[in-house]
């Protein structure tokens, strides 16, 4: 089936987003922050995420990705650690006296930005080539905007896209187009200070020169600007928000700055027991040292013979081997506010199960006894299904007698026979066996996820189909595998809470049960798809099996959907399939289209799951594809 319109069908680059996102956690130097796209690029510090702009869609490859990675750098290497986060907070409050508040803060944005350009690239050259790419294209779009405006008599956006053609110009004869005479009058004392920007060192020389030129043209020009080129983020800013980028450097000093007289002789016995440390209160001096971290104490010359092993609560703490003195490296200056504001956040999941799934709840279904109508379909199916079971429990039985079998005396290799006369009587001896015969037992488990997404309404009854060949066929080799159907339902979902609810049809207590699969019918297409949380709960449950083998089988027909979730639902997903992997399970994506799978649907894809994807072009086919998948898996069972 073909679809004739798509509305709002815009898809996001699933492989970029996770190069950005890797791009982000790196430069940043902490995992927990995260990228999203808006419509400016800004750093958002109370959420602890980066946006970049959607600017840069649509554009040729090479400009889209260098501009976006532009985007990344800017605010990870130059606002976060070199913007001065106070001067900002104070030029805000400056800027809403004037008549042209938003004129003012775009114009500090535009001037900050390119000071951390210089930044960036003297610390990152290898971002230069991307710096270059953000400064044409941006060259061209201000040429496009000054024409534009001044057509339509906007003379602000019109006078701010001149100055940053004025400090991005290679030549200090750059073309001035005509405005109205006020500003036209004012140019050339414009062009002068522009020039002071590229000898300002800090955000307080750029707020100071900024501040100027607003001053000078507040009287002069008639209204704000209308359009939003640089973004200000004032919510950043504000102190009643919480922790702004200041808060991450310790700015306050020891309580006391006192200093013992004695002197160290010598003698002193270090230990790594708990003992008294140096403090006010304590102030005989003993025989013994502990070295520790202190926000109050007297100073000591004493020195301990090396650093303690580090603890999972030391990350925000600066730990050092030396005498008790001042510290000069930077320390967070308010932890017990960072620990309060994690305290006062409402949990859902929580964050084992990923950032973006922590108000995800997880609600387990269990199966209603099947119907007649349930029963009589699922023998329908099965009927249709019976010649793949049969023809797959063929071939694993015969390979199992096969494995039986096979001599266990007379190896090539093994364990060395005490019989060696063949050594000197047989041109080829062979002299080694193997004690055990292997177990004709298939050490595995499997867990087939099924997503019941309300896109799932025209493949439901296929699927149904393909899971029933998985059912049977595990069922007649006793292997134990369960069958849970997933969705989201975004009626009751909402910021603090999301319910996923997880339907287990077959269970493993039940899944080798000669009467069990009818509730495999009760699957029906429901809502939204959660996929990388429900990856993860069914890991958990994998993990609490003891079979050597753990397979995951997603079956899925395209990209994660849920409240929330569209921009990070793809890299949520490739996260949870890798910890996965990582934790010793296989998971499998069937892919189930309609119809062509198109290249994006193949990226989307292939960025999830990798090699490990089963692509199923029509549904029709499933159970042609399903069988070979599942000889294949059961055979590395063996």
């Amino acid at each position: 089936m073909k679809r004739f319109i798509q509305f709002n069908d815009k898809k996001i680059d699933s492989f970029l987003f996770m190069q950005l996102s890797d791009l982000t956690k790196t430069l940043m130097k902490q995992s927990d922050w995260e990228i999203a796209f808006g419509f400016q690029s800004y750093l958002d510090v109370p959420n602890r995420t980066v946006y970049v702009s959607y600017f840069w869609d649509n554009r040729p490859a090479e400009e889209k990705i260098n501009g976006f990675k532009s985007d990344v750098c800017l605010r990870t290497v130059g606002t976060f650690f070199h913007t001065e986060a106070s001067e900002v907070k104070r030029f805000i409050d400056k800027a809403k006296t004037t008549s042209v508040p938003s004129f003012a803060r775009q114009l500090l944005m535009l001037a900050e930005d390119l000071r951390l350009e210089e930044l960036c690239k003297k610390e990152r050259p290898g971002t230069k080539r991307w710096f270059r790419t953000r400064r044409e294209v941006y060259r061209r779009y201000f040429q496009s905007q000054t024409s534009a405006n001044l057509v339509k008599s906007v003379h602000t956006d019109a006078l701010f896209a001149t100055i940053y053609l004025l400090l991005t110009s290679e030549s200090p004869l750059e073309e001035v187009p005509v405005m109205i005479e006020p500003i036209d009058r004012m140019m050339p004392w414009l062009r002068q200070t522009l020039g002071q920007f590229f000898d300002a060192a800090s955000t307080k020389d750029v707020a100071h020169i900024a501040w100027t030129i607003v001053e000078a043209f507040d009287d002069i020009l008639e209204r704000d600007m209308l359009n939003t080129y640089f973004y200000l983020p004032e919510h950043s800013y504000e102190e009643e928000t919480g922790l702004t980028i200041d808060d991450l450097k310790r700015t306050e000093a020891l309580n006391h700055c006192d200093v013992l007289d004695h002197e160290k002789q010598g003698d002193e016995d270090i230990h790594e027991q708990k003992l008294p440390t140096w403090h006010r209160e304590t102030s005989d001096m003993t025989k013994s040292f502990l070295q520790f971290e202190l926000e109050q104490g007297s100073q000591t010359d004493l020195l301990g013979e090396g650093v303690r092993e580090g603890e999972d609560g030391d990350q925000a703490l600066a730990i050092v081997q030396g005498s008790a003195q001042k510290s000069k490296r930077n320390d967070y200056a308010r932890r017990e506010a960072i620990e309060k504001q994690r305290e006062a956040r409402p949990t859902g999941a929580g964050d084992v199960y990923g950032k973006v799934n922590r108000y995800a709840e997880a609600i387990f279904l269990s199966p209603s006894s099947p119907t007649f109508t349930q029963l009589a379909q699922y023998e329908q199916k099965k009927t249709e299904i019976v010649s793949y079971q049969k023809k797959l429990k063929q071939i694993i039985e015969k390979t199992l007698e096969h494995k039986k079998i096979l001599p266990r005396t007379d190896l090539h290799f093994g364990r060395l026979h005490k019989k060696l006369l063949r050594l000197w009587t047989d041109e080829q001896p062979r002299l080694f066996y193997k004690k055990r015969e292997p177990s004709v037992h298939i050490d595995a488990v499997f867990t087939l996820l099924v997503d019941c997404s309300a896109s799932m309404y025209d493949k439901m009854e296929e699927t149904k189909r393909g899971v029933i060949l998985f059912h049977e066929a595990l069922k007649a080799l006793l292997v134990p595998h369960e069958i849970v159907g997933f969705w989201e339902n975004p009626d009751e979902a909402h910021e603090k809470k999301q319910p996923n609810y997880f339907q287990t049809v077959i269970s493993f207590s039940r899944s080798l049960k000669k009467q069990s699969g009818a509730e495999i019918m009760q699957l029906e297409p429901q809502e939204d798809n959660r996929d990388g949380f429900a990856i993860r709960i069914m890991t958990e449950r994998l993990l609490e099996r003891s079979e050597k083998q753990k397979f995951l089988l997603v079956f899925s027909d395209g990209e994660p959907a849920a409240f929330g979730y569209e921009q990070n639902g793809i890299v949520d997903t490739y996260e949870a399939v890798l910890e996965a992997r990582k934790r010793g399970i296989e998971v499998i994506n069937v892919f189930l289209a309609n119809g062509d799978i198109d290249e994006g649907q193949y990226n989307t894809i292939q960025n999830i799951y990798g090699k490990h994807s089963v692509l199923v072009p029509t549904i029709e086919q499933l159970p042609d594809i399903l069988f070979p998948l599942l000889k294949k898996l059961l055979y590395k069972s063996l």
